[in-house]
């Protein structure tokens, strides 16, 4: 399963801004000129195999990535093929938007665009920048299961208990089966302040 998350190597991708002369005559003007906010994009239909780290170093052609979350399933940690990037300034930001919306990557066509300063979630970013990795569940099931339990949640089981018992006795009794479910039964137990 881990082979799983390894991904793609970025430098066997093609790059655009090295290869394209526009945008790279683009980029050296944003870059000569760069504004004091930061840009950030929505990268949608991302293919399988494009993760944090290949994303990173495929889109740093075109400048500082300052921050890079890609959206995960909670439980699973599998892609769910898109992504938010912020570039440190918002003119490369808009530049790699227009370059990279309906750019054909390993099979998939992707959908980029720039989201408004305006429009950005404050909790966008919560969890970026940095490697994913599973949420022990057995472990977190595991100690939930074993804590302690308090008195009232020991009276409250032993309730259930007893209740499922009666009524597997009476379903016993219509079914017409004599069975002395009494010699296995849990018995209720002595109060600490009888004893």
């Amino acid at each position: 399963m881990e082979e799983q998350w390894t991904g793609l190597d970025a430098a066997q991708l093609p790059t655009v801004a090295k290869d394209d002369a526009v945008v790279k005559q683009k980029l050296a003007k944003a870059q000569r000129q760069p504004t004091g906010d930061r840009g950030v994009i929505y990268l949608g239909r991302v293919p399988h195999g494009f993760y944090e780290e290949q994303m990173r170093a495929y889109f740093a052609q075109f400048g500082t990535v300052t921050r890079l979350r890609l959206s995960r399933n909670k439980k699973t940690g599998r892609s769910k093929h898109y992504a938010f990037i912020e570039f440190d300034s918002s003119s490369v930001a808009k530049i790699v938007a227009e370059t990279m919306d309906n750019y054909l990557l390993m099979g998939h066509i992707l959908t980029c665009k720039v989201i408004p300063k305006e429009k950005v979630h404050p909790e966008l970013w919560v969890g970026s920048n940095k490697k994913w990795r599973a949420v022990p569940r057995d472990r977190l099931a595991r100690v939930q299961h074993n804590k302690p339990r308090t008195a009232e949640e020991q009276q409250k089981a032993e309730k259930r208990l007893l209740q499922r018992q009666e009524s597997k006795k009476r379903k016993l009794k219509e079914a017409g089966i004599k069975y002395d479910i009494d010699a296995v039964s849990y018995k209720k137990r002595a109060k600490a302040a009888e004893a």
